[in-house]
């Protein structure tokens, strides 16, 4: 790039976007010598992405829709701290034509596609409609303008079922459900409307023929205003729950040339006919040999890193390049890929109540460090908030390697190394993942697709062992008994009698072996043990019926390890502030130590009521005081952290109060209805 080119970039930029993204831009500007204005909310006065920036404008309350979603705010910051260029990063107004005419309007540039361009593949019916003009595959289904409920249910009776109802204007997820009857349509789409129209202010549906365990393959593209068009080859996301991505790679896994190639030229060709400029993606579902549109991502994907990692190219740079007027960096011969990559989402969620959202203190964070063939994207670091307001990501962990395998093996040697402390999160079922059979095979017939996940969940979350195996019970209890060690395995004073460890007590006999006492919290499950020193080694008595004898005992640089029977046992150990965590075996597991005072079962039961699962906002009630109703039955529905929340009674039972109103928001462990005893 010459000296000329490089005067030519923008001299400061605002974000108009929070977390993980904000601060991806932020580090790419950086590098280039672009100031950067961060906006924010109130709940995100001290975050990440407002510290890191050259200066941060405040936008308003909380709420999205007051501050990130309120675009004459952002466009007034833009003005008011001499931005020249405001990058949306992706979500909120990332995809709004609205506010793209309203920027360009104020003499600002918007790093991104065009109004035009957002306008048509904004909405999945007109960006349908323009992709089968164009000649590239769509799914059969409904996009028209009526959408009354009448003409809706017709239609969806005349594609049959399975079907797929998508929002319009929406992606990520939001606002979409599969009907498998006709009795189930009136109630989903009702639902799908309502999340639909607080994620995008859209009610607007389209109706799809739902594919029977398809593949979610997306193809990058990134145009500019010289009439160039690439690609930079394509994104497997079939890993998905509830349409949510959970684990992406690129390239995708064992994706037939010719459907690759077809699947490449469909995209450009899907580019050209809405003149695209700037990074954007195209979906496509692949079932039985054939791919069809999906839709167009009109800017950076959530997933771009692993892109960049087969690559080497900085899509970011990229962006701001086409957007100050600057060709494309590389011609389509020109861009190559290498080796294989994967990402991984961090989120604050609970995998074991049904991934609800989690809120909270980051007591401990801790990634491997970075490297080239690793890298960490987050918003947030140590002592930071996860909030109640927002997507519950807590980071994107992002490896390369020279082939699958070895990039498949980099992902789960980096999560065992991660470390989470202070509220719930799914570390160790994406362990558990990137180690699954499925995510292994070379067998086509065994490739990962978007509904496997969903269909497979519960029965694979019970094969996982209820309890941890003896053996690393007794590991964790040495790790406790040796918590006055440092992180070297040495005494803090080995000179000092009371940094002993031999098991010698006051007023003991001499050379007396007192025994210890410990009870252990894991996975619901209490454990009492017993630890006696012996010569040469220790004895551990688990729930006073298995004695194991172990012969040496080891921690070091994170690891701990023990000899039981001339066996070893090894694994992965976090400090955390109030636990330990062992990874072993694709498996994590946390440790709490009882006191006697304590019992990790002595939890109270709520009975005859619905209690709020966590922080959000009532959306709908669907019963009232004297209802009867049914198990099963929803009673309440809630938002929290950008989910929709089904409330249930769990027994046939008569409604005694309600105690709350549509749009009241909550604190976890309210009580929101009351049944009649």
């Amino acid at each position: 790039m010459t000296d000329a080119q490089q005067q030519r970039l923008f001299q400061r930029i605002l974000i108009a976007n929070r977390g993980e993204i904000a601060c991806r831009v932020q580090q790419t500007c950086k590098r280039l010598g672009i100031e950067t204005v961060a906006v924010y909310s109130d709940a995100d006065a001290g975050a990440l992405h407002v510290r890191q920036a050259d200066r941060a404008i405040r936008l308003g309350p909380a709420a999205a829709r007051e501050s990130y979603l309120h675009g004459d705010k952002i466009i007034a910051a833009a003005k008011l701290s001499g931005a020249e260029a405001i990058h949306p990063g992706y979500g909120f107004l990332s995809e709004n034509a609205e506010f793209a005419r309203a920027v360009a309007a104020a003499g600002l540039v918007l790093i991104g596609p065009s109004a035009d361009t957002m306008e048509q593949m904004g909405s999945k019916a007109a960006a349908k409609q323009t992709m089968r003009s164009a000649g590239v595959p769509v799914v059969p289904g409904y996009d028209a303008d009526d959408q009354d409920g009448a003409t809706l249910q017709h239609a969806a009776d005349e594609i049959g079922y399975p079907l797929l109802i998508k929002a319009a204007a929406g992606g990520g997820g939001k606002g979409m459900r599969i009907v498998h009857n006709a009795a189930q349509f009136a109630e989903q789409l009702a639902s799908a409307q309502r999340e639909a129209s607080s994620a995008f202010g859209d009610q607007r549906m389209i109706l799809e023929r739902y594919l029977h365990n398809p593949s979610h393959i997306e193809v990058q593209i990134f145009g500019d205003h010289h009439g160039n068009v690439v690609h930079l080859f394509e994104r497997d996301c079939s890993s998905q729950r509830r349409y949510q991505k959970i684990i992406e790679e690129a390239p995708a896994n064992r994706l037939p040339d010719a459907i690759q190639q077809a699947m490449h030229e469909a995209a450009l060709q899907a580019a050209r006919s809405v003149n695209y400029s700037g990074a954007g993606t195209v979906e496509f579902i692949v079932a039985d040999e054939q791919f069809f549109f999906m839709e167009m991502n009109t800017r950076l994907q959530v997933e771009h890193p692993v892109t960049e990692m087969i690559t080497g190219i900085d899509l970011v740079e990229w962006q701001l390049r086409v957007a100050a007027g600057q060709p494309l960096p590389r011609q389509q011969a020109e861009i190559s890929q290498h080796g294989h990559a994967f990402e991984a989402r961090i989120y604050a969620e609970n995998p074991d109540q049904d991934f609800m959202p989690s809120a909270g203190t980051l007591q401990c964070l801790q990634f491997p460090p970075g490297s080239t063939a690793l890298r960490v994207e987050t918003g947030v670091v140590e002592g930071d908030e996860v909030s109640i307001h927002y997507d519950p990501m807590i980071a994107k962990l992002v490896v390369h390697a020279d082939d699958r395998p070895a990039a498949l093996h980099a992902l789960q040697q980096a999560l065992a190394a991660t470390s989470i402390a202070g509220l719930q999160h799914n570390l160790g079922f994406l362990q558990w993942l990137a180690g699954a059979e499925i995510m292994r095979a070379e067998d086509p017939q065994l490739r990962i697709h978007t509904a496997w996940l969903d269909q497979n969940l519960q029965q694979l979350l019970q094969t996982r062992p209820a309890v941890p195996d003896n053996e690393l019970i007794a590991l964790a209890a040495m790790l406790f008994m040796h918590a006055e060690t440092n992180q070297h395995g040495h005494c803090l004073d080995p000179w000092s009698p009371w940094s002993q460890q031999d098991g010698w007590r006051l007023g003991s006999h001499a050379g007396a072996n007192a025994p210890r006492g410990l009870s252990l919290s894991c996975a619901g499950h209490e454990h009492q043990l017993l630890h006696q020193y012996q010569d040469g080694g220790s004895q551990i008595t688990i729930n006073a019926d298995e004695q194991l004898q172990i012969t040496a005992f080891w921690q070091q640089h994170g690891q701990a390890g023990m000899l039981i029977g001339g066996q070893s046992i090894k694994c992965q150990v976090h400090h955390l502030p109030d636990a330990l965590e062992l990874v072993h075996d694709k498996m994590r597991w946390r440790f709490c130590r009882i006191s006697e005072q304590h019992s990790a079962t002595s939890v109270a039961v709520s009975q005859g009521q619905i209690i709020a699962p966590m922080p959000g906002r009532i959306i709908a009630i669907n019963h009232a005081a004297g209802d009867q109703v049914t198990a099963g039955s929803v009673i309440i529905v809630m938002e929290a952290m950008k989910m929709e929340l089904s409330l249930r009674a769990d027994a046939d039972a008569c409604i005694e109060a309600v105690h709350v109103t549509v749009d009241d928001t909550v604190t976890a462990e309210t009580c929101l209805v009351e049944f009649a005893n």
